[in-house]
């Protein structure tokens, strides 16, 4: 159980570290930097759905069998990421820089960061207590997701009247609010019996909402381009070899 901790805490304390990966886009030119999120949203997407397919429902499945509550949990997932969305009026992908952005929607998508990094860390400290693989194999996922995401909401809050270091600041005190999950879980997790059968499809589910709701859709946008689009594919594809890689750790 102490490596479980020590791995859990480690990763989401890592997750919470890329929330300062807007800085580094700084220099970059706007359209640049627009052709290279499209390319690390389609690489997460792969990512999520591997991890989901790959690493997270097989092994609800091995758990318990498939049977129908499986199915439901997964829904579950599903439906519970739909409300959060909804709740929060903030999506966890946009295209960062774009004008229009005042600055109550800055405000709105830090608490809508703070809910999802929280939901993150509850994701992955529930995947350390399937395995130490499927633990990892998660954190990746959700590392890749949050690169392209931290990238747009940076961009977002020097949008929406934030300085700088204001905006690195705020994004990460909220990236913080992943180790709060991941010590509720492991606390929660040390008492209720079987806590996983519910939270591993559930993060399945989850995963599978954020990479068709919010991120593919956001491949469709724009003049279709065969080159483009197929370069999309083949990062999707990558992503979720990437996963089905990960399975050797195991």
């Amino acid at each position: 159980m102490d490596n479980i901790w020590l791995y859990s805490l480690a990763s989401v304390f890592i997750v919470s570290i890329i929330s300062l990966v807007g800085i580094i886009t700084l220099p970059i030119n706007v359209e640049k930097l627009r052709k290279l999120l499209i390319y690390l949203v389609s690489f997460a997407a792969g990512a999520l759905l591997g991890d989901a397919f790959i690493h997270l429902l097989p092994e609800a499945v091995e758990e318990t069998g498939f049977e129908v509550v499986i199915s439901l949990y997964v829904l579950i997932g599903i439906g519970f990421s739909f409300l959060i969305e909804k709740v929060v009026h903030w999506h966890h992908f946009h295209y960062p820089l774009e004008e229009g952005h005042v600055h109550p929607f800055a405000i709105m998508n830090l608490v809508g960061d703070l809910v999802h990094n929280f939901m993150d860390g509850l994701i992955i400290a529930a995947s350390y207590l399937v395995s130490i693989p499927v633990g990892i194999a998660t954190t990746i996922a959700v590392i890749l997701h949050e690169i392209p995401q931290e990238i747009s909401d940076f961009g977002v809050l020097l949008l929406g009247g934030f300085t700088k270091a204001r905006a690195l600041f705020y994004n990460f005190l909220t990236a913080l609010t992943a180790v709060l999950g991941a010590v509720v879980v492991l606390m929660i997790g040390s008492s209720v019996e079987n806590i996983t059968t519910f939270l591993v499809p559930f993060t399945a589910g989850s995963f599978i909402y954020i990479a068709g709701s919010d991120l593919i859709p956001e491949l469709h946008k724009g003049e279709f381009d065969w080159k483009s689009s197929l370069m999309q594919f083949a990062a999707i594809a990558l992503g979720v070899l990437v996963m089905y890689a990960l399975l050797f750790l195991e």
